[in-house]
């Protein structure tokens, strides 16, 4: 792209406009869609206003925050008119143009919201010398949004925000001029099931009207949203109890109304019966009132994956029969997944209007053990003119979703200037100005979800995986390259310091209380790839007594990662702590594996390993993953319902060295008339098994240990639908070695605990040399060789964590007597001979 710039009379101007680059001496966010600036700035003088009489006073009252308005007729008038302008997009919500000269200041407006954004836009564009004293810069900006409605929809699953959370991002859309908050917490009972007919509580009615006071005073529209399809009947009463709650909730305030029919199986399904109700509502209630804004429906099939097709297909059925007024909302592709124009297109050929694009980023209820705090990109900008509107899905942790929702804000109002690397760079600025520095490097290894159902992965660590990838490559070729490796070591040593850069210079307690355990783990994490980089230079150097050294402190810090990772987030879905998980983490453990195996001189085949997977046909499910913990292996629940076709099954595939006990169950929907329970040791020879139900309904059937398949199969002649909320595989833990064989299990990290003053017996026939890999000792240890006739005598003594012992030291012995004097019990993971 060209940068154009002009040049007029003596101050330097910069002209941008749509499709070309933007320089300004001031940065401005969203960007505006026009704007000739200069680079010279002017003192201004006090202000008064003129024009309109009847302005919105929250625009006003946040001109006043950062301009000396008075209320006198003295001074620089700042005038604001109506905008009128032939072009469309300049009679949209929200739109303005704004001069400034050091003479006048001129606002020409559509609406309110208009002045309240051009306000936004002053309050960016004002500066301060050193003498305090305020700065403008003469100016003209035409500015408008590209879509109508922006902002987020709170539908995600787990904890609800807080109260305060919602109040502080509903400041935060005012100032980032999105205009639209839907209000639709999964779990919220007076939204959907089981209390959707009933109306709030007082105290939980009092903080609706709150919200409706903070989003009016930040111009965004609360969407109160309703999701009755999991139990509704198709009847009058029920169109007249959805009818009745939206009336209690219009007596609250609330003047913006969607339904959701999201995740739900049955009959409230039915198409023809959905867009009757909505346009019975319509009808009803919106036409009636006046006041309420045009509809917002949250259909079943809210994806391309899940829509039908053929005569009388879903998304063809709503088309056809709901209001045209009625907008209908959208995923993309998929559940999770990019937006692409392509897409947009043919969801309009069948809806019959622009989508109302629901983007489910930076979400993670589907992987709660991640952050998704990388940049909002997957967003087509060659889309004019083909959304109603775009709203984000976040996280349930509010402030870090701040990242994301930034992102959005930026490409909803400019689409063809928005910058997903740059928005997200401004966006950890603005979230965290007093480290900066620091949380963009925790943002920047925080990004992708890892391993999903929806095959959902975002790009991590992006700037140093190039370098990761040849140092790797090296490395296992037996190169240590410099350059490379000052690179990571910079980097390990800035994760490991950034977190408590964050904590001690950030005074954000919010966001620092929700992403404490991922602050935590990525220290942890930095340590750990500084302690590799310095493991695998003193390999490279033969020095293998600290490379031994520094194993041993690696796997300290994976334990205590580990340790992290069960005792924090935890939750019944995706519990524990994954930070820099795309390429950090594999890095360090690759090389730390590397060199256990080179320590020990051992083959990849001679680890026994465990592993376990998605059993399944469905499409829906194949990359769905499994979590293995110490005593289950659980496939992770999937909230959107499945279809099963008749012989299609579901279930688990294990390579372990576990014992299999049961498997417990929680599949709604799912019935005896159609399903059935199989278990197998090889995959090809099954047996059934005999599901029971306690009295809490939950299921349940015992297998045997030696089983390494089990699945639930469609035996029906029927496609099916179902909900897999949980189905683990209950496993025995792992039966230890007895201590006297764990130095010789070839696995560094076990060991047998020896105390003074006990003596562990080595048999050294044959062995042309020992290796004794220790840990704590606090003291010294005492190595004595025994001939096959004579008298022990001492080889070694000495406070070493890594000894070597060649036959040299002990050519008669047969075998070989470790003890120490220590204040704790030496630790002996291995013991090698060679």
């Amino acid at each position: 792209m060209k940068k154009l710039i002009l040049f007029i009379f003596l101050p330097l101007l910069f002209l941008t406009s749509k499709g070309h680059a933007q320089y300004s001496p001031v940065q401005i966010f969203p960007t505006p869609q026009e704007i000739l600036i200069s680079t010279q700035t002017f003192i201004p003088s006090g202000y008064f206003l003129t024009g309109i009489k009847s302005v919105d006073a929250d625009a006003i009252a946040l001109l006043k925050e950062f301009l000396p308005i008075s209320t006198q007729k003295k001074g620089t008038p700042l005038k604001i008119v109506m905008l009128n302008d032939k072009k469309e997009e300049l009679k949209r919500s929200g739109a303005y143009r704004l001069t400034i000269q050091p003479k006048s200041i001129l606002i020409e407006i559509v609406d309110g919201r208009s002045l309240f954004y051009a306000a936004q836009t002053i309050k960016q564009l004002v500066k301060r010398n050193d003498g305090g004293q305020i700065l403008l810069n003469p100016c003209t900006i035409t500015d408008y949004p590209d879509i109508n409605f922006r902002g987020i929809v709170e539908g995600f699953y787990g904890q609800p925000w807080s109260f305060d959370d919602r109040i502080e991002l509903l400041r935060y859309f005012g100032k980032l001029k999105l205009n639209t908050y839907i209000y639709g917490p999964k779990d919220d009972p007076y939204h959907r099931y089981p209390s959707w007919r009933e109306p709030y509580p007082a105290d939980e009615a009092k903080q609706i009207v709150a919200l409706l006071t903070e989003a009016s005073k930040n111009k965004v529209d609360f969407v109160w949203a309703m999701n009755p399809g999991r139990d509704i009947k198709w009847n009058a009463a029920d169109s007249n109890a959805v009818l009745s709650k939206f009336e209690s909730m219009y007596t609250l305030g609330v003047r913006c109304f969607a339904l959701f029919f999201d995740d739900i199986a049955g009959e409230g399904t039915n198409s023809e019966k959905q867009a009757g109700l909505l346009n019975y509502i319509n009808a009803q209630f919106v036409q009636k009132k006046g006041d309420v804004k045009p509809l917002l429906l949250c259909p079943t099939e809210f994806n391309r994956t899940a829509s039908s097709t053929g005569v009388n297909a879903y998304l063809d059925v709503l088309g056809n029969l709901l209001d045209p007024s009625v907008m209908i909302m959208w995923t993309g592709d998929k559940v999770v997944g990019d937006i692409t124009k392509e897409n947009l297109q043919w969801v309009k050929s069948h809806i019959k209007r622009n989508p109302f694009i629901w983007w489910n980023f930076p979400v993670n209820d589907y992987v709660r053990d991640h952050l998704l705090m990388g940049p909002a990109y997957g967003l087509d900008k060659d889309v004019d003119n083909a959304m109603t509107g775009f709203v984000s899905n976040p996280m349930d942790k509010s402030e870090a979703s701040k990242i994301g929702i930034f992102g959005v804000a930026m490409y909803s109002w400019n689409i063809k200037k928005y910058d997903p690397e740059k928005s997200w760079e401004e966006a950890c600025r603005q979230c965290m100005p007093e480290a900066p520095i620091a949380f963009l490097t925790f943002c920047a290894h925080n990004s992708d979800p890892g391993p999903n159902g929806h095959n959902f992965r975002r790009d991590e660590s992006v700037q140093i995986k190039p370098v990761i990838d040849v140092f790797s490559q090296s490395f296992k070729l037996g190169k240590y390259l410099e350059f490379e490796a000052s690179q990571l070591n910079a980097l390990f040593s800035q994760m490991a310091v950034a977190p408590t850069m964050i904590y001690s210079q950030s005074p954000n307690k919010r966001l620092i209380r929700q992403i404490n355990p991922w602050l935590r783990q990525f220290e942890l994490v930095g340590n750990a790839g500084k302690e590799t980089m310095e493991m695998a230079n003193a390999w490279i150097n033969k020095d293998e007594m600290s490379t031994w050294q520094n194993y041993s402190a690696v796997t300290a810090l994976f334990d205590s990662i580990q340790e992290v990772d069960r005792n924090f987030n935890k939750n019944d879905f995706q519990p524990g702590v994954k930070t820099a998980s795309k390429v950090i983490m594999p890095f360090i453990q690759q090389v730390y594996k590397q060199v256990g195996n080179e320590l020990l001189a051992r083959h990849e085949d001679e680890m026994q390993s465990s592993s376990s997977q998605i059993y399944s046909n469905v499409e829906q499910l194949k990359t769905q993953p499994v979590s293995e913990r110490e005593d289950e292996i659980v496939i992770v629940p999937v909230f959107q319902p499945i279809k099963i076709k008749p012989g299609e099954y579901v279930g688990i595939q294990t390579i372990s060295n576990k014992k299999m006990n049961s498997i417990s169950l929680n599949l709604p929907l799912s019935s005896d008339n159609w399903r059935l329970f199989e278990s197998s040791v090889d995959g090809k020879t099954w047996n059934q098994l005999k599901v029971t139900k306690d009295e809490d309904d939950m299921e349940s059937a015992i297998v045997s240990p030696d089983i390494r398949y089990v699945r639930m199969i469609n035996n029906s002649p029927k496609e099916q639908t179902f909900f897999l909320m949980d189905f683990t595989l209950q496993t025995n833990k792992v039966e230890k070695l007895k201590p006297e064989l764990l130095p010789y299990d070839k696995d560094l990290k076990t060991f047998q605990l020896l105390s003074s003053p006990n003596l562990l017996e080595i048999d050294c026939k044959g062995a042309n040399e020992v290796l004794l890999f220790l840990s704590g000792v606090i003291g010294y240890v005492r190595v004595e060789a025994m001939p096959l006739n004579g008298d022990k005598y001492i080889i070694y003594q000495g406070g070493a964590d890594f000894i070597k012992l060649p036959r040299i030291l002990y050519p008669d012995a047969t075998r070989l007597y470790v003890s120490g004097l220590s204040s704790q019990p030496i630790r002996i993971h291995e013991i090698v001979k060679k």
